[in-house]
C-alpha cells in the first residue's frame, strides 16, 4: 500500500469505532480479479434532476463532434445491425438511469459498437415515456463512449426506441488497422 492510499485510508476510517462484542463474524469474501469488475460498483455519473424536455414532435439525434456525417446517417437508415438492446418502458427513472449505466459499460467493455434502446413513447410531452426519452437524450450525451444516436426506424419503435453508436474499443481498432495494413503490402 503507498503512502497516498494509506493516507486515504486514514482518512475514510478516522471516524470509525471499534465494535465492543461481536456476536457473528463473517467470512470475507474471495477477491475478485480486477478485470470482472461489477459495472453497479462503478459510480454512475448521470446527472439527474432539472429536465429539459424534448418535445416529442422532435426526433432524438446526436453526433459527437468530428465524427462523419454518413456515420449517423447510415445509422439513421438503420444500416448497422444492433448487437444489443435494452427496453426501458414503464420502469420508474431511477431504473432506467442504473440499468443504461451498467448496459452501456457493458456493451463497451464486450466490444460492441450498435445497440437499440427502447423507451417508449408517450401521448404528451409530460407523459412518463417522454420524461424517460428525454432524460435519455441528455444520459447518452455524457457517456464519452458514445458517438451518435438518433431515432430508430419503425419497424424497430419509431419514436420510442433509438439507435446509439458507440466508439470501436482499441482491439477493433487494432484489428481493423492490421486488416488494412494487409491490404497495401
Amino acid at each position: 500500500m503507498n503512502s497516498d492510499d494509506k493516507a486515504l485510508f486514514l482518512d475514510a476510517m478516522e471516524d470509525v469505532k471499534p465494535l465492543k462484542q461481536a456476536t457473528q463474524w463473517l467470512k470475507p469474501a474471495a477477491p475478485r480479479p480486477r478485470h470482472q469488475l461489477d459495472t453497479l460498483q462503478l459510480d454512475n455519473f448521470l446527472t439527474t434532476g432539472f429536465l429539459e424536455i424534448v418535445p416529442l414532435a422532435e426526433p432524438l439525434t446526436f453526433k459527437r463532434e468530428g465524427l462523419q456525417n454518413g456515420v449517423l446517417e447510415k445509422l439513421r437508415q438503420g444500416k448497422y445491425d444492433q448487437q444489443a438492446s435494452l427496453n426501458l418502458l414503464r420502469q420508474p427513472v431511477e431504473q432506467c438511469r442504473q440499468q443504461l449505466f451498467a448496459f452501456i459499460h457493458s456493451a463497451s467493455e464486450q466490444g460492441l459498437r450498435n445497440l437499440l434502446i427502447v423507451h417508449g413513447k408517450g401521448r404528451d410531452d409530460n407523459s412518463h415515456a417522454n420524461i424517460v426519452r428525454s432524460y435519455l437524450a441528455r444520459w447518452l450525451t455524457e457517456f464519452e463512449q458514445v458517438q451518435a444516436f438518433c431515432s430508430a426506424l419503425p419497424h424497430h419503435g419509431g419514436n420510442g426506441a433509438c439507435y446509439v453508436a458507440l466508439k470501436k474499443s482499441a482491439a477493433a481498432k487494432l484489428d481493423t488497422w492490421e486488416r488494412h495494413a494487409k491490404r497495401s503490402r
